[in-house]
């Protein structure tokens, strides 16, 4: 029996949405239609290279190290013992997308800001689907979708990971397109879109679990498809640094070092990260949400809601573990906050003329009130709106004196004479926050690189250090060997980056 015409549990099935009429179409209009998935994810790519192009960002810290795996896992050298964390989901892409050379970073910053770019979209999907506006209010789930894609946007620092091609936003857009393709009743999308996300964050492993029992009992058809998905997980997430680590669990032991955990009260202080993320506006209308979901019997919001509930206190359980539980590992979370407050706004539309009927005010009046009240609560974000827009700019106009460094790097290189001369010389490394960077123009493992002052006077070694300065890069030789003295001598420059 088709998946399509198995009855699903209520709490988890969306009814369709209604019909709302079809006119006849041209064929040129028909087949644009048939084929909108793929016009759509053309445009999102078509944008996310626009945008690459005209950001002239670079890849963060931990993006660079994914290419850095990418690169050594087609030399067969793969290391996962440094930084940064393992995560098998951006692996998937750098490996096949090394075999083009340094152009793979190219490739891995419009793959991200494309996915990321796709989680407006589906917010918007979902946001309106759960309206489910009926005959003639279509345009208050338009508006309940548009608005639900600019909270997603308005997250404190968002795009800022999109422009500096981090996964966490890739993880957004993966989650809200898994449950998009389950109210689309396409659970095999949904599933591998979950699977997708959970390669990327361990939070999600509770969710794909409860959803693959789900499946596996419903649609005895996907059994082969949810063994196949759940033995990927640990295979992906464990076996490989299983074979390039020191151990198994690499990636929660790096994690456990992180400079950036809390050391206040972990409980309220990983809440507050969370409620921080977006305006306290924004979580009233979700909390909105949630009540008239209640109150409608809706319970497809509801376990919505509890998932990104969910989400919330398993990272709260990893913070207390001692793990950093960074905002950022909380965006899924505000990303289906941001779909909620979607929704309320539509339901704001829809449902208050209507009751407004109830005590004989015309419903053009009241449509009129409802979209006042909805103009104010997005007035009321403006001032919050402006301070991001202002706090993005700094951070883009940063970037780009970032990216003179990053490009200015490579040919440094060269002309010192390459990888195989500065390794002769010492071991190659540069502030810790840089070390990716050149790990990838040295084709060599992050860890590799690792070195600091304090380390090289408790244990002194041949070191050749790139440090950034406000307008060069100065290459500086320290405790060279006495042999290599003259032959290193000529590393030491301060090149100018214009």
């Amino acid at each position: 029996m088709p998946e399509q015409t198995v009855d699903a549990p209520r709490f988890l099935e969306r009814a369709p949405a209604r019909h709302h009429g079809r006119r006849r179409r041209s064929p040129g209009v028909e087949l644009a239609w048939k084929l909108r998935w793929v016009i759509g994810a053309g445009a999102v790519l078509v944008l996310a290279v626009v945008v690459v192009l005209w950001a002239r960002t670079r890849p963060g810290y931990d993006p660079l190290g994914w290419l850095v795996w990418g690169n050594l896992t087609i030399h067969g050298k793969l290391d996962t013992n440094g930084a940064p964390s393992w995560k098998p989901l951006p692996f998937m892409f750098t490996v096949p997308y090394a075999l083009i050379g340094h152009r793979a970073m190219w490739l891995w910053m419009i793959t991200s800001v494309a996915v990321s770019l796709s989680g407006g979209v589906f917010a918007a999907r979902i946001a309106y689907k759960l309206v489910d506006p009926p005959e003639g209010y279509r345009w208050a789930g338009w508006i309940a979708g548009a608005f639900a894609a600019a909270a997603l946007f308005g997250i404190d620092y968002y795009t800022h990971y999109i422009l500096s091609a981090q996964s966490d936003t890739m993880i957004v857009a993966l989650c809200l397109g898994a449950i998009d393709c389950h109210l689309c009743r396409r659970y095999k999308w949904a599933f591998a879109l979950g699977i997708l996300a959970a390669l990327g964050r361990p939070e999600t492993f509770p969710l794909i679990g409860i959803y693959a029992i789900w499946l596996w009992l419903k649609f005895p058809r996907l059994r082969l498809l949810v063994g196949g998905g759940l033995l990927l997980l640990p295979a992906m997430w464990f076996g490989i640094p299983g074979l390039t680590s020191k151990s198994f669990f690499t990636a929660g032991n790096i994690a456990l070092k992180s400079p950036r955990a809390l050391h206040q009260n972990k409980l309220f202080g990983e809440l507050d990260r969370f409620f921080d993320l977006h305006e306290t506006q924004v979580y009233l209308l979700a909390l909105l949400a949630v009540g008239l979901a209640a109150l409608r019997r809706d319970l497809t919001t509801l376990v919505i809601a509890g998932a990104a509930a969910l989400w919330v206190i398993v990272e709260i359980a990893f913070v207390l573990h001692g793990w950093p539980g960074v905002p950022r590992y909380l965006f899924e979370a505000g990303g289906v906050v941001c779909v909620l407050a979607g929704v309320a706004i539509g339901r704001i539309l829809v449902d208050l003329p209507p009751l407004l009927s109830r005590v004989r005010i015309p419903v053009a009046v009241g449509i009129a009130g409802a979209l006042v009240i909805v103009v104010a609560i997005s007035g009321s974000l403006l001032p919050a709106a402006r301070t991001q827009v202002h706090i993005e700019r700094a951070d883009l106009k940063t970037q780009r004196a970032r990216t003179k460094f990053v490009d200015h790097l490579p040919g440094l290189i060269a002309r010192l004479g390459g990888p195989a001369k500065i390794f002769a010389c010492g071991q190659p490394s540069s502030p810790i926050g840089d070390q990716s960077l050149l790990a990838w123009d040295l084709g060599s493992n992050v860890g590799q690189l690792f070195w600091t002052a304090k380390l090289g006077k408790v244990d002194p070694r041949p070191v050749v250090f790139f440090q950034p300065t406000p307008h060069a890069w100065k290459v500086t030789t320290i405790d060279t060997a006495p042999a290599k003295r003259a032959e290193c001598k000529s590393l030491n420059v301060v090149s100018l980056v214009t």
